[in-house]
């Protein structure tokens, strides 16, 4: 499987993927078509740290590992371990976009133009991943400019590449790019820029009382994200390590986490 899945990523095409359970009722909530597009969790993350987790190729299979830093496990990344087929094509994503960009802004930004959907209406930019490089976050901008009638959201933890964007940034996106916004998800190695330029974010919280204690809305179909406005908490949710207190959160929520239960 290992030489199969290597074979399939070394491909120069990149796909956006259909809306998941969440995004679905983003559909219902904004009105229009929801893409995604995705590259392999933690290996795509270069400033992740209390959900850094990333699947992995082994002798026996793909496998998650955990972060030095690790406090709750990248749902995402438990994706990519359950579902082979999931790792192969945010591989084959992170594969192909990475060394374009890292050439140039312009070659990312046209196979990302090439790909996208004609209906799609609103696109989220990682369900999995983050921006790896700074060309990458870059093409990103030129995608929404082109495309100015379509929504572009990102949850992130690459924040120098906001708060160092040339044109300037705002609390939820970047000068001149309203179509293209933004959410620092706390968590990172670089919290600090959250506070020092009051960035909107979003917390993972292990209970509702603990959003309450915040003072910030719970998120259920990433609306909050997709438009512009406050910050907010997101429920845990996903496979957790046995005996952590990640896992015995999402335990006594009882599936209130997950986004494909109502």
């Amino acid at each position: 499987m290992a030489k199969l899945i290597s074979a399939i990523g070394s491909a120069d095409i990149v796909r956006f993927s259909k809306a998941n359970a969440k995004l679905k009722k983003l559909e219902k909530a904004m009105g229009g078509k929801v893409y995604s597009f995705d590259m392999l969790s933690g290996h795509s993350c270069p400033y992740a740290r209390d959900c850094h987790s990333s699947a992995v190729e082994t002798a026996e299979g793909i496998r998650i590992l955990d972060g030095q830093h690790t406090i709750f496990r990248c749902f995402s990344a438990s994706q990519e371990v359950t579902f082979p087929a999931v790792y192969a094509s945010r591989k084959r994503n992170m594969d192909s976009i990475l060394p374009a960009a890292a050439e140039s802004v312009d070659r990312a930004a046209d196979m990302l133009l090439s790909a996208l959907p004609k209906d799609a209406d609103i696109v989220r930019i990682h369900v999995a991943g983050d921006f790896k490089l700074r060309n990458y976050f870059e093409a990103w901008k030129v995608v929404a400019k082109a495309e100015p009638k379509r929504i572009f959201y990102a949850y992130t933890k690459s924040l120098p590449f906001w708060t160092g964007s040339a044109e300037g940034f705002s609390a939820d996106g970047i000068l001149g790019h309203p179509n293209f916004r933004l959410t620092a998800s706390r968590g990172g190695a670089k919290d600090s820029l959250i506070d020092a330029f009051g960035l909107r974010e979003a917390r993972v919280v292990f209970s509702e009382a603990e959003a309450d204690r915040l003072g910030l809305p719970i998120d259920t179909d990433d609306s909050h994200a997709a438009r512009n406005g406050g910050s907010f908490a997101l429920l845990i949710h996903g496979a957790q390590p046995k005996g952590s207190e990640a896992g015995k959160a999402v335990r006594a929520l009882a599936g209130r986490g997950s986004y494909g239960r109502k």
